[in-house]
């Protein structure tokens, strides 16, 4: 997604330069600061509900409750160059959010090896991840219980099975598209922007709100 350097000396000192000054990834923060970002999470997870109104018909609530109890949530932040992309996904009626993205783990140095080759990576939540003035675009799509377990245990699955990162064969599109991919969903072009990335994906699958996922 990032054009490579020039490999001739000068070039590859200006990259190295611009790159750790344009990291598009910030290392995962400490323990404590894991903690705040959970409790930042659970006061986030009510922001759709809380800034509607009430239902004022019983249409209007029936409508409402068809979208399902749990829900998975295509998101794009800003980052000081392209951006990253992530899921949340946990169950409407609960504060907390799991936040799932795939990220180079380490530091600077590893966002820009990572455009050269392949770097040992983090899935968990990066730091912007729950800021909600990071957030450049968004698609929530909601689930019953049972889809919801499968797609909540496939994503636990990506997760373990996502050990590298590379800037463009490995990324964090790459990451949520085959997320979206098993729940069913139509998926764009994967090597773009991530907010590109995630506003295609709802564009090409009509908005929807709520899937399904075919039997077994």
């Amino acid at each position: 997604m990032t054009n490579k350097p020039d490999r001739s000396g000068p070039c590859i000192l200006a990259g190295f330069a611009l790159a750790a000054m344009l990291a598009c990834t910030t290392p995962s923060a400490s323990a404590h600061e894991a903690n705040k970002r959970v409790a930042e999470a659970n006061a986030l997870a009510t922001t759709d509900a809380v800034s509607r109104p009430a239902p004022q018909t019983t249409r209007r609530a029936v409508a409402r409750a068809e979208k399902g109890p749990y829900y998975v949530d295509f998101r794009a932040r800003t980052a000081a160059s392209w951006g990253h992309a992530f899921v949340w996904y946990g169950k409407t009626s609960e504060r907390a959010v799991e936040v799932a993205g795939l990220t180079p783990a380490g530091d600077t140095w590893a966002y820009v090896l990572g455009h050269l080759t392949w770097v040992p990576a983090e899935t968990g939540a990066s730091y912007g991840d729950l800021d909600p003035d990071y957030l450049t675009a968004n698609y929530r799509v909601y689930l019953n219980e049972a889809d919801a377990k499968r797609v909540f245990a496939y994503i636990k699955k990506l997760q373990a099975n996502s050990p590298v990162w590379n800037a463009e064969t490995t990324n964090c599109t790459g990451f949520i598209g085959d997320i979206a991919e098993y729940m069913g969903l139509k998926v764009p072009y994967r090597w773009q922007r991530p907010e590109n990335f995630v506003n295609s994906l709802k564009e090409m699958n009509g908005g929807r709100q709520m899937v399904r996922l075919s039997t077994e």
